[in-house]
């Protein structure tokens, strides 16, 4: 008889390698791994294969539950590392207006659509799913820009400080959403507390981060910490300390009410150059970016694809065509907003309509928030499948829908010699975009693979 423990250590061995092996396979296709990762879940999950093999939810989600936490608290950390305070001031405000926009228009005429289209859920469930359709992933845009060999232009440069803001937005408003699912009080009492408790959570990683800042700048300071890294002698000291800060955050936030994930978030945002020295914080990004993209995003988005059932979503002609217009709107509501923005500051319709379809891509962030919903209850396992359903699809639309324009776009920038994504001679100067992105100090892009 097999024991529980080789059970396990065979199911995270199938799940984690057939993750990587079809993920890198979907890359070669120019899709980003993290579909063919979600099609490995879904391929052994209760959709597919999951029944015929005999696994079920008590046979794996049970034995995975602590690993889905813990792959959630990197992933979310990973991007909060990828932004930083000094960053977002120094965005510009075509970057700014553009994620706000790409966040917050979608979002607020989501929750009208999916009111129509899923007239049975309640107001805080409409938002929650306007909410998750509503963020552009900066992980995948950044995989994407790099792989069309956009990360050093400009143009790339506005998408990705956009995709830092809309993240943002993302994080703060899904903290305030979630103080809403804590019954007990009057619903302008709920919307008061909310926005108590993330700005007191806000002002205290501020408070933080600038306190590691003017402490930077004091030599007594560089001096201990000098000394402290000569006498430490555990190894990789920088990333053990990364993990406690990341923890104490998000027990912080978990306290606050606003669950470990905001928290994560935030504490990556703790941890930048400025704070830690370029070396140090070179060192640790190489480690965790290791760990994350090696083994916790692999295995995160296989569980995401097992925790979703396809067949939940195909009982009624109904219900098929309410997800087909939810899908509609997640992509027509980016690419009008991304597009409209882009022809707004001038740029040519190729590179509009590049950047429409390239910010309709989802990714991590929307997944993890879906998880913490689930184990709260909040979500159920048919709320969890459409929002993992919308996101897989529209992450496929994003690169085959940019792919033209991009061609066509690079053709007209070396016909005229100029810079993809370059503003108006008249804006040259002006702080409406931000600089270009040289090689040296190209906006960070989350994760160091595929």
């Amino acid at each position: 008889m097999i024991s529980a423990a080789t059970e396990f250590i065979i199911g995270l061995f199938v799940l984690v390698a057939s993750a990587v092996i079809v993920g890198e396979i979907f890359t070669h296709f120019g899709q980003a791994a993290l579909v063919g990762q979600v099609l490995v879940g879904i391929l052994f999950g209760p959709t597919l294969l999951g029944p015929a093999l005999g696994i079920t939810s008590t046979t794996v989600s049970s034995e995975f539950t602590g690993l889905q936490t813990l792959a959630t608290f990197f992933i979310l950390l990973m991007a909060g590392l990828s932004v930083s305070p000094k960053e977002l001031k120094e965005t510009g405000l075509t970057s700014a207006l553009l994620g706000i926009a790409m966040f917050f228009v979608p979002f607020f005429v989501g929750a009208g659509v999916v009111h129509l289209l899923y007239p049975s859920l309640s107001d805080l469930l409409d938002l929650f799913f306007a909410l998750a359709i509503s963020i552009t992933a900066l992980p995948v845009l950044g995989v994407m820009l790099r792989e069309f060999d956009l990360l050093d232009t400009r143009f790339g440069a506005t998408l990705l400080h956009a995709s830092v803001v809309n993240e943002l937005s993302a994080v703060t408003v899904f903290a305030i959403l979630l103080r809403f699912t804590t019954p007990g009080s009057d619903a302008l009492g709920n919307v008061a507390i909310a926005t108590l408790t993330v700005l007191v959570f806000l002002g205290t990683v501020l408070v933080f981060y600038f306190l590691l800042r003017f402490l930077g700048d004091l030599p007594a300071w560089k001096r201990f910490v000098r000394r402290f890294r000569a006498t430490w002698n555990t190894r990789e000291a920088g990333f053990a300390l990364l993990i406690v800060v990341g923890l104490a955050a998000a027990l912080y936030s978990q306290y606050l009410g606003l669950t470990f994930v905001v928290g994560a978030f935030y504490a990556g945002m703790l941890i930048t150059p400025e704070v830690t020295g370029e070396k140090v914080h070179r060192s640790i990004s190489t480690i965790f970016d290791a760990m994350t993209w090696g083994f916790f995003i692999p295995l995160f988005f296989a569980l995401v694809g097992y925790d979703t059932d396809f067949h939940l979503i195909g009982t009624s002609l109904v219900s098929l065509l309410a997800f087909s217009a939810l899908v509609v709107y997640a992509v027509v509501s980016k690419f009008l907003i991304g597009s409209a923005v882009g022809r707004t500051i001038g740029w040519s319709r190729d590179e509009a309509f590049a950047a429409g379809f390239l910010v309709t891509s989802r990714g991590v962030v929307e997944l993890a928030m879906a998880v913490i919903l689930v184990d709260q209850g909040v979500f159920t396992t048919l709320d969890f499948t459409i929002i993992a359903g919308a996101g897989l699809i529209t992450t496929m639309i994003s690169p085959i829908g940019a792919r033209p324009f991009i061609t066509a776009m690079k053709a007209a920038a070396h016909r005229g010699r100029r810079e993809i994504g370059a503003p108006p001679a008249a804006w040259v100067g002006t702080d409406y975009l931000p600089p270009r992105a040289e090689p040296a100090e190209r906006p960070p892009m989350p994760g160091g693979s595929r």
